[in-house]
């Protein structure tokens, strides 16, 4: 629509998913966080994950016989979704809600691991503009022509390794009913990792776009 952009649009899959909770499991993909990796008839049986959803909806949107209406929401759940899948923790199962059962206190707030990396870590990594300056200058064109490539699926494994190996594998160890603290030590760790992630997000969701245009 005119004046809309795609930052504007991008929050929008999950405000329909309040209204249509059948789209829920579409944000996500549950690989078990003690195994190897992706296995698509094991974590995705029904084929209704964010690894088939964002193909399916890729090809809709590039469909000229699909009507503009179907286009327009096969475009706004890509836009989601494709960031979905550089979330870590969108992409493992460790039986706890994707992070959101495991409570930590991030810098002295109580708060839950989840949302540590979908919002917590950039609060923390300076002011939107800032940020997005940050991001803007670190896509070299070494990253630039080597992001695009590999599958949907290499995308999630990258994903769920980030999952073993940084959101949890950085944890510290406390005893039962303990209180996880997490500050500047897990921040410095983790933000590069997150911002990476988000300019994977950035470099692939346009490449999707641009194959689907031609």
């Amino acid at each position: 629509m005119p004046g809309e952009s795609l930052v504007d649009l991008a929050s929008w899959a999950d405000d329909y998913r309040a209204k249509a909770p059948r789209t829920a499991p579409w944000h996500y993909v549950d690989i078990p966080l003690n195994s190897h990796g992706l296995d698509l008839q094991r974590d995705c049986p029904k084929g209704a994950c964010v690894v088939t959803k964002i193909a399916e909806f890729q090809q809709k949107w590039s469909n000229p016989a699909r009507s503009p209406a179907d286009r327009r929401e096969a475009l706004l759940f890509l836009i989601h979704l494709v960031g979905d899948l550089h979330q870590p923790l969108h992409c493992e199962n460790n039986q706890d809600d994707g992070g959101n059962q495991v409570r930590v206190r991030f810098f002295g707030e109580e708060t839950n691991l989840h949302s540590v990396w979908d919002t917590g870590m950039l609060k923390r990594a300076g002011d939107e503009d800032h940020l997005y300056a940050k991001l803007a200058a670190a896509l070299t064109p070494d990253r630039l022509a080597a992001w695009p490539s590999g599958t949907i699926e290499q995308w999630a494994n990258e994903s769920f390794r980030l999952a073993q190996g940084t959101a949890y594998g950085l944890l510290p160890v406390v005893p039962p009913g303990g209180t996880m603290l997490l500050g500047a030590w897990y921040q410095s760790m983790a933000e590069p990792i997150a911002e990476m992630q988000l300019e994977k997000a950035a470099v692939r969701l346009a490449s999707l776009l641009n194959q689907a245009a031609h």
